[in-house]
């Protein structure tokens, strides 16, 4: 089965949809991360923090995940965590740091 809304990684496109999955503080945090202003190294974050929650690496075109498709399971994903959103965001910022430090070794 084919799904045009499966990809390899967690695609930024997907961001805009998470944000009514969560409470007050996840929304703003979607609604700054969907801006076009917003840098390209927060958006890559959000994807590290979905890959890294959703499993994406061992994700295939012959499993379920695949068969609902991108949009349907991070949205799944972030909405069956069992942390807060204090901890969801926490996260986000961790994977922030890591994509800050990588792209400064990347640079030197």
């Amino acid at each position: 089965m084919f799904n045009t809304d499966t990809e390899m990684l967690f695609p930024l496109r997907v961001i805009p949809s998470l944000s009514d999955v969560r409470g007050a503080d996840w929304q703003k945090l979607i609604e700054h991360l969907s801006d076009e202003q917003t840098d390209d190294s927060e958006k890559i974050a959000m994807t590290a923090l979905v890959v890294k929650l959703a499993g994406c690496a061992s994700c295939n075109t012959d499993s379920f995940r695949a068969m609902k498709g991108c949009t349907q399971c991070a949205r799944l994903i972030i909405k069956r965590n069992k942390g807060s959103d204090a901890d969801l965001i926490r996260n986000f910022q961790d994977c922030q740091k890591e994509v800050t430090l990588y792209l400064s070794k990347r640079n030197q």
